[in-house]
């Protein structure tokens, strides 16, 4: 898979880490990673009222998704971010800094009243392209 970040000077700049729009020259499969929380595999909820613990368990866990379908997190080309507070922003991007490196996925952030679970202060579902590799195996996927 090539992926390339789409850059032009008739948009404003991005202010996080993401891309004004996102290229993808594949043949591979398209692997689309559900709404992720920060639902800890115990089934505990990572860093309740701590938004930075949470994003950083969302994206361990769209990472863990992702790795179990035969990719990584650079094979991320679009997050879609739901947050009960947008004044998280720049809390929530530095996390994200930590986990996505250029080319950067394509992002949309949105605030919502609620998640799933009272103690959700995020959610992100994530869509990846992964190249298809000699055997092409996808490790840990179940079929059902």
């Amino acid at each position: 898979m090539v992926k390339a970040q789409v850059t032009t000077t008739e948009l404003h700049s991005p202010n996080g880490v993401f891309s004004q729009a996102t290229t993808v020259a594949a043949t591979g499969r398209f692997v689309f990673v559900s709404g992720m929380t920060a639902r800890r595999p115990d089934g505990s909820i990572a860093g309740v009222g701590d938004i930075q613990e949470q994003t950083r368990q969302v994206c361990e866990n769209i990472s863990a998704a992702v790795r179990a379908a035969g990719g990584t997190l650079a094979d991320v080309c679009r997050m879609d971010v739901y947050v009960r507070n947008m004044e998280d922003f720049a809390k929530i991007h530095e996390i994200r800094a930590q986990y996505f490196v250029e080319p950067l996925p394509a992002s949309t952030m949105v605030e919502v009243s609620k998640l799933a679970h009272p103690d959700y202060l995020i959610e992100i579902n994530a869509i990846a392209v992964i190249a298809p590799t000699g055997g092409d195996s996808m490790r840990g996927v179940e079929w059902t």
